[in-house]
């Protein structure tokens, strides 16, 4: 594995995107010096699309080279920077990289959740959150991380997924995680390591609550609900939509 401190890393970046966050993470468990660009992904600049064919973000530029995808750039700086953050066992590291994919899944039904525009597809969404993290909580080991004592890279693509959970979770109680103590506690242990705390802008909650709003989605109605009347509504909602999970 080699090292190549002179090479300059920029990463092209979303204040909200969970993605970038990810490589954020590894780059700061490798004590990487990077300069961090952020734009409006709803106005791309002609020179990131230059550099992302898939308009997407992260993009980690070495020197003059871009690397786009995540899960491409965390591989990039596996290969070459120190220290590992996979397991060096093969099998461990293809199940790591699995449960990577699986960090994925549940990002894409975060943002069905988040979307869903009646009650029927929000209990379907959340529904399928909870099994999924109970597919998690079996597959856990004691902790603190996913593997034990060890940061891996599965932490570092789970942290941003429970990040999205401290501003849910300020909205209303939606069971997602209930009786889930593993999960719960490796989440503890993630929102209190470093890399993690830095990944996202010190305004990332508040940034991300203005764009859940903007969604106009059954969970931007629950918001209003609450701002308006208090909790009452979103209690009587949250009745509800358990019914309906438990009726699918």
């Amino acid at each position: 594995m080699a090292n190549e401190p002179s090479t300059k890393l920029t990463l092209i970046s979303h204040k909200l995107c969970p993605y970038v966050q990810r490589v954020a993470i590894a780059l700061a468990e490798k004590s990487l010096p990077f300069t961090r660009v952020d734009i409006d992904l709803a106005a791309k600049p002609d020179w990131f699309l230059a550099l992302s064919p898939l308009g997407k973000t992260p993009v980690l530029k070495v020197g003059d080279t871009a690397i786009f995808e995540s899960a491409v750039i965390l591989e990039y700086l596996e290969d070459t920077r120190s220290p590992p953050s996979h397991p060096a066992d093969p099998v461990d590291r293809a199940d790591h990289r699995a449960w990577i994919e699986v960090s994925s899944s549940i990002l894409n039904d975060i943002a069905g959740f988040y979307a869903a525009a009646t009650p029927d597809a929000f209990a379907a969404k959340t529904k399928s959150l909870k099994e999924k993290f109970g597919c998690v909580e079996v597959h856990l080991s004691e902790g603190p991380y996913f593997a034990g004592s060890r940061f891996s890279l599965v932490d570092a693509a789970f942290a941003p997924v429970f990040r999205y959970f401290d501003v849910f979770e300020t909205i209303a109680d939606f069971g997602i995680l209930e009786g889930k103590p593993k999960t719960t506690k490796w989440r503890q242990a993630l929102r209190e390591r470093p890399s993690v705390e830095v990944a996202a802008a010190s305004d990332y909650a508040t940034r991300l609550r203005a764009f859940l709003l903007a969604r106009k989605s059954w969970l931007s109605r629950l918001m209003q609900m609450a701002a308006q009347n208090g909790g009452g509504p979103i209690q009587r909602a949250q009745r509800s939509l358990r019914r309906v999970i438990q009726a699918q």
